[in-house]
């Protein structure tokens, strides 16, 4: 399987020493309390092989001896990440944590269950609501809540429900205003370079093991599986939207920009219960994360969590979130949300604070240190989100990647740059021989960052790959985030023995949801514009099962879509469904094809649709990462 994970070096050793970390215990007992039940056998299988298993974890168990090559702070977390089963959380209400990176919470309605946040993958879902059917009683599946445009949040939605079901009215799916294209923009327009960085961020490549994987800080790890979904019947539009759900009260506040761009928390009044969705967990979060995404508003989000206190603040009896264990008592529920308010305000204005001096990013990110209050605390640590990170979010929210020098304005790329510095030190051989001495000294950070330029300059230097592997691997083993450690534990692992072979993306599994719309969306992005100079053309498309009239356009090598019409001039109309439309941008079929079987019909000559639909470009998975 090629080369091993190696040893912490002495450096290393030393930055992970055993310390007495500080933090609440109550937290074990917190992530333990109301055990109802565990999986059987901690391993949820289906015919394609096993999708999820507690047991790859058994290393880490409560009191056991912190390994020198996993973060002590880290190592706190994981294990509690690690405790798993079905737990009620109060009368009425009960969670599955530990059977994805996410939770699933079971409300008993007064006919059915009321579901939020059905996992990643439909098999942890549906395990999950095996395990409450068989526990607490059989109850059909009557509303599914959605809390963000997430994919850990939806993504299992066919293992608790049916698009029949829904389309029946017999099961309710409310999700906050915008769900639908956030969550196809952020896994459809960038879906395919997004899940090649989530490679990094969560390391579900990375055997788990004291050397490699332990953890993703917000949860254990992704399930192996391809996400479902199911388009919301109901969207929440504004805070203190209330609905009765199954006989159950639930008012809703609306959190769009914080933890995800469409997002929203709520309050059960009869109760006492708050679900804060993503929006406060037991971690500092990201502000972006390192797979990309949108910059979240971080000033935003800590105004939000302060309307949470003002709106419901003294009837709150627990909270509970989509990660991660609830928290009980209004005087401890109260302090974990002061906290938390704080800390995404303090990120904020502090970075804009030193910006404000002329600081750069990279430097607000050196001289930024976390303060004595957040660090007493573990549900401030950065396990998922780090602090280094949000600050250089926080800075480019604001203003841009660029930080005013025009020496960055119009850098050179990667190859080019590394080829010149390798020049500018002397040749391979004296990088080396100061990346060595860098290494031997724990400079790993300096190691890294020459050696970049060796690699990207001779991606063939097999002493440059070994050396900077080793470095990524020490930092680490050093990295309390989670999601940095799995990142250079990935990006040691590439460099050792290989990217996986690259080959043509499989079809999105969220394009059956999409809009019209957002199908010539989703095609814009794949056409290849220097291929269609001069080009002019309109296709017109009747899309019989949803009702609706389009024309798709081509000019200035840019595709356009008009809604309510057609257009006189265009060469061809298509009759068909979206389902039909779907296959043929997806290149599953052609026109000529759905035409020849009947399944869609043409006005016009079918030949003239190959100027758009001939030219659309095939992304491909696995693109290089840590070399060129």
């Amino acid at each position: 399987m090629g080369t091993a994970p190696k040893e912490a070096t002495d450096h290393t050793r030393a930055a992970n020493a055993p310390v007495t970390l500080g933090f609440d215990p109550d937290d074990f007992e917190r992530a333990s309390r109301g055990i109802v039940a565990q999986h059987a056998t901690g391993a949820i299988e289906t015919p394609f092989g096993v999708v999820w298993d507690v047991n790859r974890y058994a290393f880490i168990e409560r009191g056991s001896t912190n390994p020198d090559t996993v973060n002590p702070s880290l190592w706190r977390q994981a294990q509690l990440n690690g405790i798993h089963g079905l737990f009620q959380v109060a009368p009425g209400i009960w969670q599955a944590r530990g059977y994805d990176i996410s939770n699933i919470t079971f409300i008993a309605g007064e006919t059915g269950w009321i579901i939020i946040d059905p996992l990643t993958a439909e098999p942890c879902a549906k395990a999950c609501l095996d395990l409450a059917n068989e526990h607490l009683g059989a109850r059909p599946v009557v509303a599914v809540i959605y809390t963000h445009s997430h994919t850990d949040h939806f993504g299992g939605v066919l293992g608790v429900t049916t698009q029949d079901d829904v389309d029946a009215g017999r099961c309710r799916v409310i999700a906050p205003q915008h769900f639908m294209r956030e969550t196809l923009g952020e896994n459809v327009i960038a879906g395919y370079a997004m899940i090649r960085r989530a490679m990094y961020q969560f390391g579900p490549l990375l055997p788990a093991g004291p050397r490699q994987h332990v953890d993703c800080g917000l949860g254990k790890a992704i399930p192996f599986w391809v996400p479902g979904l199911i388009a919301p019947t109901e969207e929440i539009c504004e805070t203190g939207t209330e609905l009765v759900v199954d006989g159950v009260r639930v008012v809703f506040q609306i959190t769009p920009e914080a933890e995800a761009p469409a997002e929203m928390n709520f309050f059960f009044p009869e109760h006492g219960w708050l679900c804060t969705a993503e929006n406060c967990t037991h971690n500092m979060h990201n502000l972006v994360p390192i797979r990309g995404a949108l910059i979240r508003d971080s000033l935003k989000w800590s105004k939000y969590i302060g309307e949470i206190i003002e709106l419901w603040g003294p009837q709150v009896q627990l909270t509970f979130a989509s990660h991660h264990w609830p928290r009980w008592g209004n005087a401890n529920v109260m302090a974990y949300l002061e906290l938390q308010r704080d800390l995404y305000r303090w990120l904020h204005d502090q970075t804009m604070r030193h910006a404000n001096h002329g600081l750069n990013a990279t430097e607000i990110a050196e001289v930024l240190q976390m303060p004595s209050e957040f660090l007493a605390e573990s549900h401030t640590v950065g396990y998922y989100g780090h602090l280094v990170h949000n600050v250089k979010a926080v800075y480019q929210r604001y203003l841009s990647w660029y930080d005013g020098n025009p020496a960055n304005l119009w850098k050179l790329p990667p190859v080019d740059a590394g080829t010149r510095y390798v020049q500018l030190a002397g040749g391979a051989d004296a990088l080396m021989a100061a990346a060595r001495t860098a290494f031997a000294a724990g400079d790993y950070r300096w190691v890294a960052e020459m050696l970049n330029h060796l690699v990207f300059a001779d991606p063939t230097n097999t002493a440059a790959r070994e050396l900077q592997a080793d470095t990524f691997e020490q930092l680490g083993y050093q990295s309390e985030s989670a999601t940095f450690r799995n990142a250079y534990l990935s990006g040691a692992q590439e460099l050792r023995n290989g990217t996986l072979p690259s080959r043509p993306a499989t079809r999105n599994s969220y394009l059956s949801a999409m809009s019209v719309d957002q199908i010539f969306d989703s095609m814009a992005v794949r056409l290849k514009a220097e291929e269609v100079a001069g080009v002019s053309v309109c296709i017109n498309f009747d899309v019989t099962d949803v009702g609706e009239q389009w024309v798709l356009g081509l000019s200035h090598r840019a595709l356009h879509a008009v809604p309510g019409r057609h257009d006189d001039a265009a060469p061809v109309t298509f009759t068909l469904t979206k389902p039909v439309l779907l296959a043929v941008a997806e290149g599953v079929r052609s026109f000529a094809d759905a035409v020849g079987a009947g399944d869609a019909e043409a006005d016009g000559d079918v030949a003239a649709a190959g100027a758009i639909f001939d030219h659309l470009d095939v992304f491909m998975t696995n693109f290089a990462l840590v070399e060129p």
